[in-house]
């Protein structure tokens, strides 16, 4: 969501802020801003709505060889997209960027406002930033002030300050929203993601939640919210330039569908081994015996990484079957009076690791007792830390806002965890192998889909582009392939796009077949494929438009068939799904729309 980013060192400031910005212009955002301070102290405050190129331009009119500064991409919440809403917000002596929510910032305002504080915006972020101006009347001393306004505030935040009376430091802190510090030769760097620091520095500090830092050009200071004074643990930023560059394609979502193949690979590597008719994921801190008492699954993630945990779900059933399994949505979990049986453990999905409402699931099922599994791609992330054992998805950066790598690589790891519970368990070893050479040649599968769909595709998705409304339509496996295709197609075209199990199609959404609809069916060539046909067929007769993507070389009565050719079985319907990927890429190309950066939709949602 929300992106920060800052600097103090020796070059010009303005430059390099506005870099590290349109790092983060893939997290999703509505305005931008910088504020640097000059030696003397005089601020130059820059802030528009719209897009960090605007603020590129406002740079050029303004520029300043200032050596300090913070910056800010803005993603609402409280108060429209506006110039006045925007980040860096000023009060006094006190220049503030802030991700989060201050929930009591209305009780905060109303203190403020009866010392004579007049508030400029609509947001929160404001207030947090006359707060901290009115304790630093008090004390000389920034962090001091910063510290001591934390200590009031109730929410969640990752914010960088800077004071005009001195321009040797800014003041960072978090609490339930990432901050990474770049530690340079006499330079340092503030960031809310790791891409923005690519570059510049490979020596990186992750905040944990309740610490404050004094970041200076010679390095960082770091303590907790109570004063007590912190090591600071340097660690090497693994990432380079070319994860955060298209590399000749048009769109990063293009290049992160068409990476699947390596990504992929990546994630199995040294976990799926078919030779020795074996795979296994390291880092889960359970032995084989753990393994053979767990009774119940309980998989937790939002939008796509729920979906991921769906299909996983299914693939889990049919290696075991004295497990249960629930896949729950975060946002809806973690405000229910759920119970967990004996026996449980979690997995919890996040690509950024920094999921807000899937971070609310894990500390309340910690809370509980409950062992709990990290699946997550980016290292070092706050789910990555909390978790009591888990597994990165090594799918490298994903910076288009529609996640595709990503939901591949979990649906793979959950599966390779469902094999580990199978062997411990004792079930069919050669069952167990099948998924085994299957997990091991889906990379090359994918891209035999890559190559042939990805040249057909484009003008399929050109026939269909001017439809607003879409079914997607799936049985078994295939159903949350359907889930995940109606999601990608809405994410980047802003087609109303919906998916049903195919056997729910009488009982109500057959209603809305008509011109003004176009219906993706997933049917694959397995036991279920009569009764999939025959949903088509009910289809057809009232007058569907229906592309089906198939892996049959029968007959299928669809307006468009798309066929794949595999060796798969188990795992076809990963398949489908990059063929889903690819229509709805090549659909909002056709409709002229930004697919990296959709409307209203961020990539790291850390507010609920």
């Amino acid at each position: 969501m929300c992106g920060i980013v800052g600097y103090i060192g020796e070059r010009e400031a303005q430059n390099i802020l506005v870099a590290e910005l349109k790092r983060l212009e893939y997290r999703g955002y509505d305005s931008a801003g910088i504020v640097t301070l000059s030696d003397s102290a005089t601020p130059t405050l820059l802030r528009t709505k719209g897009k960090v190129a605007a603020l590129e331009e406002l740079v050029g009119q303004h520029k300043t060889s200032d050596t300090v500064g913070i910056g800010h991409t803005r993603w609402a919440t409280h108060g429209e997209p506006s110039k006045r809403n925007a980040h860096p917000h000023h009060v006094g002596e006190i220049y503030l960027v802030h991700n989060g929510i201050i929930e009591n910032y209305q009780d905060l305002k109303t203190m403020l406002s009866g010392h004579e504080y007049e508030f400029k915006s609509d947001t929160d972020s404001e207030v947090l930033a006359a707060l901290i101006d009115y304790l630093r009347r008090d004390s000389p001393d920034l962090l001091t002030a910063v510290t001591g306004a934390l200590k009031m505030v109730v929410g969640a935040y990752g914010i960088a300050v800077l004071d005009t009376t001195n321009p040797e430091e800014i003041i960072v802190a978090r609490q339930g929203s990432p901050l990474i510090i770049g530690v340079g030769d006499g330079e340092t760097y503030i960031a809310s993601d790791a891409s923005a620091l690519v570059g510049y520095t490979n020596q990186v500090v992750y905040l944990h939640d309740g610490e404050i830092g004094r970041c200076t050009r010679s390095g960082l200071e770091l303590q907790t919210i109570e004063s007590q004074k912190l090591d600071v643990k340097i660690e090497m930023l693994d990432m380079d330039m070319q994860a955060i560059q298209k590399q000749g394609f048009d769109h990063f979502l293009a290049k992160e569908i068409y990476e699947q193949p390596t990504s992929l690979a990546a994630t199995l590597a040294g976990r799926v081994l078919p030779d020795q008719k074996y795979a296994r994921l390291g880092g889960l801190n359970m032995s084989d015996d753990e393994l053979r008492h767990v009774k119940h699954i309980i998989i937790v993630g939002c939008g796509t990484a729920y979906f991921a945990g769906v299909q996983a779900s299914y693939f889990i059933e049919q290696l075991t079957d004295d497990v249960t399994i629930s896949v729950e949505i975060a946002s809806e979990l973690r405000y229910r009076a759920f119970n967990v049986p004996e026996h449980s453990v979690a997995m919890i999905v996040s690509q950024s690791g920094e999921t807000a409402d899937t971070l609310a699931c894990l500390n309340e099922l910690k809370r509980r007792g409950v062992k709990c599994l990290g699946v997550v791609n980016a290292v070092g992330s706050t789910i990555a830390r909390a978790v009591d054992g888990g597994v990165y998805l090594h799918v490298g950066a994903e910076i288009s806002v529609a996640s595709t790598k990503a939901f591949t690589s979990q649906v793979a790891a959950l599966t390779i965890f469902g094999i580990m519970l199978a062997n411990a368990k004792g079930t069919n070893p050669q069952f167990i192998d099948e998924f085994v050479q299957e997990l091991a040649i889906l990379p090359s599968e994918i891209q035999k889909v890559l190559d042939k769909q990805g040249a057909e595709i484009p003008s399929i998705a050109r026939a269909y582009a001017d439809y607003n409304h879409a079914l997607y339509i799936g049985r078994d496996t295939l159903y949350p392939i359907a889930m995940e295709g109606a999601l990608k197609l809405k994410e980047v075209s802003y087609i109303h796009a919906e998916a049903y199990a195919a056997g729910e199609l009488k009982h109500g959404p057959i209603a809305l077949i008509d011109d003004h609809f176009f219906e993706v069916c997933y049917i694959q060539d397995n036991w279920l494929y009569e009764k999939s046909q025959s949903n088509l067929i009910e289809m057809n007769t009232r007058g569907a438009h229906a592309i089906v993507i198939t892996d049959t070389t029968k007959k299928v009565p669809g307006e468009t068939v798309i066929r794949i050719s595999t060796k798969l079985s188990h795992l076809t319907p990963l398949l489908f799904n990059v063929v889903s990927q690819l229509l709805a890429y090549h659909v909002a190309v056709k409709r002229g729309h930004d697919v990296d950066q959709p409307r209203n939709l961020a990539k790291s949602v850390t507010v609920e």
